[in-house]
């Protein structure tokens, strides 16, 4: 099991699985191939790297970079065709009710657009969501099988 932590981004191939915790108004995304059976996650906290702050950038940690490093990590460095990766995602939970009042917005649907945006770009296909609600989530991604384990401590495992 390869775990992946806040603003990290990691490989695996089957039968290595990827795992991330505490996904509350984070996102974990995962870009993988099914034929080649494997996999990058990448343990999104915000929406946008405008955020940084100065000299101090973790890819993994922002939609708008950490989406193109998943890509970067699987095309360039792994040799797979763009046209062969899908992407399911996770989290973006509102943990708090007195984020749907914020002037900017919850900061978990924001994380979530911005993925979406990213993978759009890119024209990966998102085969798979669980997101919004509020609750938080362990996820598991199988390279072997493509599925996603979700926990929830409220609401049992499921699998997409």
């Amino acid at each position: 099991m390869i775990q992946v932590g806040l603003s990290e981004i990691k490989y695996a191939e089957s039968p290595e699985k990827l795992r991330t915790m505490g996904l509350g108004s984070c996102v974990g995304v995962i870009i993988y191939s099914e034929a080649g059976k494997c996999a990058a996650m990448a343990h999104v906290m915000l929406p946008d790297s405008s955020l940084a702050r100065a000299g101090v950038l973790q890819p993994g940690k922002y939609a708008d970079t950490a989406v193109p490093e998943l890509v970067r990590l699987m095309t360039d460095i792994h040799g797979f065709s763009i046209r062969a990766l899908k992407a399911k995602m996770a989290g973006g939970a509102e943990m708090f009710r007195s984020s749907r009042v914020l002037p900017m917005g919850s900061i978990g649907l924001r994380n979530t657009e911005a993925v979406r945006v990213q993978l759009q770009h890119y024209r990966i296909p998102l085969i798979a969501e669980e997101t919004g609600e509020d609750y938080g989530r362990t996820v598991e991604f199988n390279p072997e099988t493509g599925l996603l384990m979700i926990r929830t401590i409220f609401s049992g495992e499921r699998k997409i």
